[in-house]
């Protein structure tokens, strides 16, 4: 049978386990987070607990009734006392955690007051899920038992629960929210943001003389097209005359295969004229085929409209979802830019426009995957490249952070010297370590707080770089690494990545404006330009 009540060692491990969920890590947590880092850290330590006593027992360590008394009554005493100080304490930790990523540091007391029972009762269902697994295993193992030795029959009954849980997990409750959440992404698909209208320029994919239809566009190609930049715009902030720029967008229900995608997406730069232009970018996009503007819009004025930006939809689902699925995102990446890149090889030299490639988050990914030569093919095959917010499986920027320079730390890294690659947080640190950035240029923004770049699943067991000094400005002086927990602190940081100001977390602001003007500068372009510019679209211009 199950044990009735929890052991000494369980509890200790889950009162251990829940304190340390609430150290600080990354960035601030809403209470209902850190609710869930402490209900999942504490059904973890709960079930380390239960095993080291087990084992203890298993080797014959025994204690005598009264230190058994003595501890027990000491974690009567101390577990409480600690549980409830380090929660009153921890509203100074993400003041100081707010602060540094230029929030109200004050926090409402009523809401925080709410993680204790809200974490007591998420960890009670967690363990009592794992003790319905537990009782499962030791039934298998009892029918098992008739009619093979018992050691067998234990071990024959595990090796079943474990298949069992992995099959109902992935096969049915894994494969039934991904089956739900793609439907209901279809339909939000279908959807039309409020303002968003069908466009009149023949610049632009999903108008009247366009190959694609305004709906076969999808809701995120929709927004990338309804809100291109126009000439007026243009005009109006240089005093030059401008042209509209070309926009092309393939959406999901454009063509069955990803080939066939890319193919029509070519096929409407021609069209339009965006082989014809200064500078052609091609966006990956990230999972729900989303393009920020932050990142599309500079290259248009930086080149007065004369521009052209290519994107194309890979999925429904949004980019937090389509990570568990890398492959369709470096297949989409590589699909596009390949194609792009086959045209555009066949022009004449003098008359091709620069060819830059862009991406964000997942996109970042699905650029990198397009060129398994590693920097130098980046380099090679573009005339620039800007990856903003990479995720922690970029292969180039694995490599690269790997091979830094010594001495430069991993939230920053330089890489020969800057020569060809460089990390950024803020506009001065695109020009470090000041020598010579040749062209091509690879700028990556990378904010030292950005829980998609820094989580991985080897925080479970090992101390991540980025927490050894020194660290980046944003990334608290008491966060420390413990074994699992900070795995899970950062997994919730995740879901909180975007609810920071720009500079921090997974937010960049008009960072890419700075960086689009170094990687590709057009003649006479200033930095006093990039900060006009960089105040027109904070203000939404």
């Amino acid at each position: 049978m199950v044990r009735r009540l929890p052991s000494w060692g369980a509890l200790a491990g889950a009162a251990l386990c829940y304190v340390l969920s609430f150290t600080p890590s990354l960035i601030p947590r809403a209470w209902w987070l850190q609710a869930a880092a402490g209900a999942i850290t504490a059904a973890f330590g709960y079930g380390i607990g239960a095993f080291l006593q087990w084992l203890l027992r298993r080797c014959g360590v025994s204690v005598t009734a009264r230190v058994r008394q003595w501890a027990w009554s000491a974690l009567a005493v101390l577990g409480p006392l600690a549980i409830v100080f380090v929660t009153a304490w921890s509203v100074r930790w993400q003041g100081d955690l707010r602060r540094a990523v230029g929030l109200d540091p004050r926090i409402s007391w009523w809401q925080w007051a709410l993680v204790l029972p809200a974490a007591l009762l998420l960890t009670a269902l967690l363990v009592l899920v794992a003790r319905l697994v537990r009782l499962g295993t030791r039934a298998i193992a009892r029918q098992l038992g008739r009619v093979v030795p018992a050691r067998t029959a234990a071990v024959g009954a595990v090796v079943l629960a474990a298949v069992l849980v992995v099959g109902l997990v992935q096969g049915f409750l894994l494969r039934g929210l991904l089956d739900a959440a793609e439907s209901a992404a279809a339909l939000t698909d279908r959807s039309t943001s409020p303002g968003i209208v069908r466009p009149a320029l023949p610049t632009l994919s999903g108008s009247p003389a366009s190959l694609e239809s305004w709906d076969s566009l999808g809701a995120k190609g929709r927004d990338f097209i309804g809100r291109a930049t126009t000439a007026g715009q243009v005009a109006a902030f240089s005093g030059r005359p401008a042209k509209d720029p070309v926009r092309v967008y393939v959406g999901l229900r454009s063509a069955d295969t990803l080939a066939q995608r890319a193919q029509l997406a070519v096929a409407e730069l021609d069209r339009t004229g965006g082989f014809a232009r200064k500078v052609l970018v091609v966006i990956s996009t990230t999972g729900s085929g989303w393009v920020n503007e932050q990142v599309a819009t500079p290259p248009e004025y930086l080149y007065d409209g004369d521009s052209a930006l290519v994107a194309m939809q890979y999925s429904y689902l949004p980019s937090w979802i389509s990570f568990l699925t890398e492959g369709e995102a470096a297949d989409a990446g590589a699909a596009l830019i390949d194609a792009v890149h086959a045209h555009w090889a066949t022009l004449p030299a003098d008359r091709r426009p620069k060819l830059l490639v862009a991406g964000e988050s997942l996109g970042s990914y699905a650029t990198e995957r397009a060129y398994p030569s590693g920097v130098g093919g980046l380099a090679g095959g573009t005339d620039g490249a800007l990856l903003v917010g990479p995720t922690p499986d970029n292969p180039i920027r694995h490599d690269v952070t790997d091979g830094r320079d010594p001495g430069s730390p991993v939230w920053r890294p330089v890489y020969q010297d800057g020569r060809t690659v460089r990390f950024a947080q803020t506009p001065a640190d695109l020009d470090l370590p000041g020598g010579a950035w040749t062209q091509p240029r690879i700028a990556y923004l990378q904010n030292g707080s950005d829980p998609v770049t820094w989580w991985e699943p080897a925080l479970l067991w090992r101390r991540p770089e980025w927490l050894e000094q020194p660290r980046a400005a944003d990334v608290s002086p008491t966060m420390r690494w413990y074994p699992l927990v900070t795995f899970w602190q950062v997994s919730c940081d995740l879901a909180a990545a975007n609810d920071v100001p720009a500079g921090h977390g997974h937010r960049f602001g008009t960072l890419p404006v700075q960086a689009w003007a170094r990687i590709a500068p057009p003649p006479g372009w200033t930095d006093a330009d990039s900060e006009r510019l960089a105040a027109r679209l904070r203000d939404g211009g």
